[in-house]
């Protein structure tokens, strides 16, 4: 029974509802298992809680991706 885990910010229900159905049929196509043993959570992070490059993923997204000391 694979078990897909996919760490991601908030997506709105037809997002989530379209990435486990794509993830679930490709991981069956490649794995040549039925979807039916496949199971995925989809954990979503609020962007304060995400760090990239040194800053919150929330304070980078307000500066447009600028490369700026932390304030």
């Amino acid at each position: 029974m694979p078990v897909i885990t996919l760490e991601i910010s908030n997506l709105n229900r037809e997002q989530k509802k379209l990435l486990v159905y794509e993830m679930t049929e490709i991981t069956a196509r490649v794995s040549g298992l039925p979807p039916e043993t496949i199971t995925m959570f989809v954990k979503e992070n609020e962007l304060d809680n995400i760090g990239f490059a040194g800053r919150l993923l929330s304070e980078h997204a307000k500066n447009g991706g600028e490369e700026n000391e932390p304030t």
